[in-house]
């Protein structure tokens, strides 16, 4: 039924046991015990790029938390308008949850298969006829791993089989003494690396979030319970599988390692950038600031409702004109009326007679109070 999943993984421990069993041997218990861990390396590289974006997203979820504290109580009786409200919110800064937990997704039905796959290599059938292949393995390779063994250890056994059946398994079988001397490290090994990997991430988390009832249950889950369900159960799983859970801690411990110290680097060069842009645009110590340039005086800003605004006449202007006008007339007239020595007397006797009657006129005019009034009447003589 999941031959999908089976026939992958036990190619990929096939090629991977074809290019260690070249060195080592065919039925090395090293040769075997380094394809088991390089197949999981392999998955994991393949599954890199979405443990990138699971990060990335975690980060983003960390950013708009408080915006997510606010829907939640604000729709706290509407559950269906709170997942709406939240799933757009998600959409709007572009996070996708499903994709965070794609790499926990994958690595089931990985374990899974490979938990299966080592059943598998049991040289007897169900039927009690002898086993000829195994997915990917012909019978040869089925008869290499049976053979092999790791410091005295079968890694297709396990410490609950019991002793006789430990004994009775093919390639001389081996004791419940060989299988702890190499199960105990491991086991301890793959304990400590999930304690530690699971620390790593909650030192990840903000304060929010670890003030979140549920979160707080989780981490206290993968720091103690996991761990120690690693260590209660090794007893119960394959050596192999055993080996399997220890390079895959390891390998999640340093991928972790390498992928924050990436992402804080990107976002401390990016906080940087910033606040260089800020510092750039800022005006520089004793430099005043540069403001818009003002309107003309001349086409005053005109706001609704405004009374208009009354403009002074330009005084200056009016005076400069008044100034060159009277000057220009009278110089002109000046040089206009200027004649020469030679005219005679006759001609400046005559203008100053007749400037003087003028002037004569002109005091008369004003004594009797204007031109326009009738001389008075002189008052007659009595007889």
């Amino acid at each position: 039924m999941l031959n999908f999943i089976y026939y992958p993984v036990s190619f990929i421990l096939w090629v991977w046991h074809k290019a260690f069993g070249y060195l080592f041997g065919e039925s090395s218990g090293i040769a075997w015990a380094l394809a088991v861990v390089f197949l999981v390396f392999t998955l994991r590289a393949i599954l890199y790029k979405p443990f990138v974006g699971q990060v990335r997203s975690m980060r983003k979820m960390q950013e708009f938390q408080p915006e997510i504290a606010k829907l939640r109580k604000k729709y706290a009786n509407d559950r269906q308008k709170q997942a709406e409200e939240m799933q757009k919110l998600q959409k709007e800064h572009g996070v996708n949850p499903v994709a965070g937990c794609l790499p926990v997704l994958v690595q089931v039905p990985v374990f899974i298969g490979l938990f299966h796959v080592l059943r598998e290599f049991g040289p007897i059938l169900p039927n009690g006829a002898p086993r000829t292949e195994n997915y990917y393995f012909d019978a040869s390779g089925v008869q290499s791993f049976n053979d092999a063994n790791l410091f005295g250890a079968k890694l297709g056994a396990w410490v609950t089989q019991g002793e006789a059946a430990l004994r009775a398994l093919p390639g001389g079988g081996t004791t419940i003494a060989n299988m702890l001397i190499v199960m105990i490290p491991l086991m301890i090994a793959a304990g400590i690396f999930t304690h530690i990997t699971a620390r790593h991430s909650v030192a990840r988390q903000t304060a929010a979030q670890g003030e979140n009832p549920q979160t707080a249950i989780m981490n206290k889950l993968m720091l103690y319970v996991f761990p120690i369900g690693v260590v209660v159960g090794a007893p119960f799983l394959p050596l192999a599988v055993l080996l399997y859970w220890v390079s895959n801690n390891l390998w999640t411990l340093g991928q972790q390692y390498v992928v924050y110290r990436r992402i804080d680097a990107e976002e401390s060069t990016k906080r940087e950038q910033a606040v260089a842009n800020r510092q750039s645009l800022a005006p520089r110590p004793g430099q005043k600031p540069v403001r818009p340039e003002t309107q003309s005086q001349d086409q005053p800003t005109k706001r609704p409702g405004a009374k208009p605004v009354a403009r002074k006449p330009d005084t200056s202007s009016t005076n400069g004109t008044t100034n060159g006008t009277a000057n220009g007339t009278a110089n002109g007239t000046a040089n206009g009326s200027a004649t020469p020595a030679a005219a005679g007397e006759s001609s400046a006797n005559g203008a100053t007679k007749s400037t003087n009657s003028t002037a004569g006129d002109s005091a008369r005019s004003a004594r009797s109070g204007g031109g326009s009034r009738p001389p008075a009447r002189r008052p007659r003589k009595r007889r």
